[in-house]
């Protein structure tokens, strides 16, 4: 899910209907910003285990934040920058519980060049622009796969309103249209 495409309007409706007591638009709400937010959080470079406690952190100060937030319709960001800040939080303590790794007698690789991460780089962002321009279905289908570590198939339907049987055949479906996307692009490779 794109911030651009989010629709505030329904996020906003969605939290006062939530805030009044409606358990159905709450649960609403969490299906759709999740997948944002499980993006925001292991785009901080925080690993499955880690995004998912700080997503979750994100969603219990939303709960606790429910009176004070006063702008509904900024809701993503406000829930963009507590998954930032927790996934900074999470990151700082992760490099202060690291021990320092033992250094080999001598280096025997080399370091990845500087151009090959940014290359790295270049082709997420053509990915998940390629991801955007799926229908709606694949989208919503593909973020969950890629940031849901084993998603309950049960679940996934009843969430996507699909069959659980029908979830892995379009899920292929979602994939081959995307690989038809990057390769009918032409830009870099993609092996």
């Amino acid at each position: 899910m794109n911030v651009a495409k989010t629709d505030h309007g329904r996020v906003a409706a969605l939290f006062g209907a939530a805030r009044e007591g409606d358990r159905a638009a709450l649960d609403e709400l969490v299906a759709l910003l999740t997948p944002l937010l499980w993006q925001v959080a292991r785009d901080q470079g925080l690993d499955a285990d880690q995004a998912g406690d700080v997503v979750q952190t994100a969603w219990l100060r939303l709960l606790g934040s429910f009176a004070e937030i006063r702008t509904p319709v900024a809701l993503t960001g406000w829930l963009i920058t507590v998954t930032k800040r927790e996934a900074w939080r999470t990151g700082e303590r992760r490099q202060v519980e690291r021990p320092l790794p033992e250094l080999p007698e001598r280096l025997t690789e080399a370091s990845p060049a500087p151009e090959e991460g940014v290359l790295r780089d270049d082709q997420r962002a053509r990915l998940w622009r390629a991801v955007d321009n799926l229908p709606e279905r694949c989208r919503s289908l593909l973020r969950i796969v890629a940031f849901v570590h084993r998603p309950d198939y049960a679940e996934v339907g009843a969430r996507l309103g699909m069959p659980r049987g029908s979830i892995g055949p379009t899920r292929g479906r979602c994939l081959a249209r995307l690989r038809e996307q990057l390769l009918a692009n032409g830009e870099g490779d993609w092996l």
